[in-house]
Formats: structure tokens, sequence, C-alpha cells
């Protein structure tokens, strides 16, 4: 009996997931081994779509002359031509391809259209998917409105209001990352609002990252204070409140050091105007980890994001995070508790929040332990079974698994 038993616990262990599977193509403008969030979470959806067994139909615009397709057995890849995108070195502008879509779509049509980004790549495949009546599921990552006025394009702010507008509500839902983000949109008239949250990888961040020869590198000492700062070095990030912050707080407490890490259109002129700072460049994997964990204090000003996957970064690897109570400091952080915050645009209270921080050594250690805890709570596992409830309610009526078989990987560009 036991026998029979246990040939019949094998048998049910081992038979093929019943969860149905999906065709989901992904639209997107960026995608790694860019380094930004938007890429870096359409990386962690997609791979984990293909973890659940959905095939994914990835189309996006090719990065380099040397950029070519890398099909798996549940992943293939449709390069688009694009252009650079003005004043964001290493990022391009898909181009428009809805003639090219609508003809991919009918002869391998998707159960479900995930779009990314609001380009020229994005709009051609909302039009292609609309015209084949396929569901679409849009994403707000970015504040373009927001960014406009950074970029010379002020002007253009209600045009460009309108434009993702329409955009969106052409979709059958707007996925966003905050309950804040969701209230902002609803009030500019979105429609189809739902939050699908992001996730920390925390075995990657996590303070055991910390690397005493790093800091010897950047000439700081064990008494020192490090303030962080990650991200893009560029004007929507409101870098100048950095600088402002570190010079108060250094006017508290000698003893503290500002490193930056990541590039951008502002590094030559930050890096002239302010040799007392430490500039690290871009970093990823490991070496990102290990500066993340070799500050102390994480200081991020930006009023610009949707979410800021690096808060929640610097919060896994045990930092003292400043930040505006916006994106996703309102949702994760608690004020005084594991993290501190200052009300959006009140450049005084930022301040005055991060100069409390700078000579009181136990009080960085009690909030960035208590913020590695909240971060250890923010699974991707959780995140991508919301994100594939969504689009498998898009999808209904459910495909037949078999239905899966004319829709091999294939390695195409354009």
């Amino acid at each position: 009996m036991l026998r029979a038993m246990d040939a019949a616990e094998f048998t049910c262990q081992t038979l093929p997931s019943m969860r149905p599977q999906l065709r989901i193509a992904v639209v997107t403008e960026t995608y790694p081994p860019e380094v930004n969030g938007v890429a870096m979470t359409l990386g962690r959806l997609v791979n984990g779509l293909q973890v659940r067994n959905h095939q994914v139909q990835l189309i996006r615009p090719r990065q380099h002359a040397d950029d070519l397709p890398q099909p798996t057995s549940t992943f293939s890849e449709h390069l688009q031509r694009g252009i650079a995108l003005p004043r964001y070195e290493g990022l391009k502008m898909g181009l428009p391809a809805k003639a090219a879509l609508t003809h991919l779509w009918t002869r391998q049509r998707p159960d479900v259209v995930q779009i990314a980004t609001e380009g020229p790549l994005g709009w051609s495949a909302l039009a292609a998917a609309n015209k084949l009546r396929l569901p679409v599921a849009s994403d707000f990552h970015t504040n373009f409105h927001s960014y406009s006025s950074h970029y010379g394009f002020g002007l253009l702010r209600r045009a460009i209001v309108a434009y993702l507008r329409k955009f969106h509500n052409k979709a059958a839902v707007t996925l966003v990352p905050t309950e804040g983000i969701r209230r902002e949109l609803l009030a500019y008239g979105y429609e189809n609002i739902e939050i699908i949250g992001r996730g920390v990888d925390t075995q990657l961040f996590h303070s055991g990252r910390r690397e005493p020869s790093l800091r010897a590198r950047w000439g700081v000492n064990d008494n020192e204070t490090v303030a962080l700062y990650v991200g893009r070095l560029a004007a929507e990030k409101n870098l100048a409140l950095v600088f402002r912050a570190f010079d108060a707080m250094r006017e508290a407490h000698p003893a503290t050091r500002l490193v930056l890490v990541g590039d951008g259109p502002e590094r030559t002129s930050w890096q002239a105007k302010r040799p007392d700072a430490i500039f690290c460049g871009t970093q990823i994997g490991e070496a990102l980890a290990a500066h993340y964990a070799c500050g102390d204090i994480f200081l991020f000003p930006s009023l610009t994001e949707t979410w800021g996957n690096v808060t929640i970064e610097a919060m896994a690897s045990g930092l003292a995070v400043v930040a505006y109570d916006c994106a996703a400091a309102e949702e994760v952080i608690r004020h005084s508790e594991n993290g501190l915050k200052a009300p959006p645009e009140d450049e005084a209270a930022f301040i005055v929040q991060a100069v409390s921080l700078a000579p009181a050594a136990a009080l960085q250690r009690r909030l960035g332990s208590a913020a590695a805890a909240r971060a250890a709570q923010l699974s991707w596992d959780t995140i991508i079974d919301s994100f594939e409830r969504v689009l498998l309610r898009l999808a209904q009526p459910l495909p037949a698994t078999d239905t899966q078989q004319d829709w091999a990987p294939a390695a195409r560009s354009s």
C-alpha cells in the first residue's frame, strides 16, 4: 500500500502544471542589459513569466549594430529599428512599426499584448493590437509629463498629458506601481488603473555586501559617514538638492563624505563643480550591491519617479534612507521607523532630515536594520504572480494548451 501511495504521489508531483499557458507579446523601448529601472523591472517580469511556462515574444529596438535575437524554448525576440533618445545616451526610441506588427501578430497571434513604453513603437503596437482585437495591458513606468520641464518641453506638458491619457485609455488596463500614481492618473482622466508593485532581489542587495576595501578606495575610514546617491545624473533627478543636503550634513558632522553612483548628462559638470564628491560611474550586479552596502545614508530627492527601484535596493542593503514622501518611499517607508521622509518639494524639510542622520550612527543602524526587514517582504515572486493574474484575466477565454505549438520561438529583426 505504501509503495502504491508513493507512486501516486510521484505521479502527481511530476505531472505537467494545469496552469494555462499564455502567448504574451511584450513591447518595450528598453530592456536589459540597458541600465534603468524600466529595463530591470521588465527583465524580472519576463523571466518570471518564462519560469511559469508562458511563451514570451519580445518586441524592442535594436540596441547596437551587433545586437542579435537570443531565442529559447519560451522566448523569442523581434528587433525593430530605432533612433537614439535625445539626452539619454545608450537608449533607443523605437520607430513606427504598425504594419510589421500587424503582419507578425496575424501569423503568430498572441493571447495578450503588454506595452511597457509609450513611444512610437508602443503606439504602433497599440494600433496593431486594437486592429486585430487583441487585449492590451499598458504600463505607466515614467512620468514623461514631469520630465518635460527638465528637458525644455515645458510648453508641451499639456499635450504630453493628453497623449499619454489617450494612449493608456485605449488599453484594457494600465498598470502602475503605487497608489499615489493611481490617484494622480485618475485625477488626469485615466481609466482602468490597477496597481502592480515592485520587488527587490534581497539575495543580491543586503548589508553583507559591505567591503572595507571599497570604502578604503574611496578614502573613507570607519569613523566617517558615507552619504550615497545611486541613479542617473540628470536634471530630472534633482541633484542640486543632493549637494545642498550634503553640505548641510558636513557642516553638522564634518566626517561626512558624498558618493554618487551612476552616469548621465550632468556628470561632467557636477564632477567639475564638486571635486569633494566621489563619482563612481555606472555599477551593476554585485559591484552595485557592494557600493550600496558601503554607504550609511541614502539620499534620494527625485520627484519624477513612478517607483524608484533604488529606494528599495538601498533599504535592502541596510541604509538609512532620506526621500520625499512619494513613489516607493510613500509605499514602504514609515517615517522614523525604517527611514526618513519629507513632504514633496519641501527642500528645507529634506535637508533637516538628512542633517539629523549625519552624526547619529546608532540611528542610522536602527533605521537601516528596519529598512532591510521591510525590503525582505517585497518578493518578486509575489509581484509576478499578480502580474500573471492580470494577463490571464485579459486573455479570457483561456487558450488551450496545445495551441502553443504554432508559436515556436523565432529569431527575427527589422
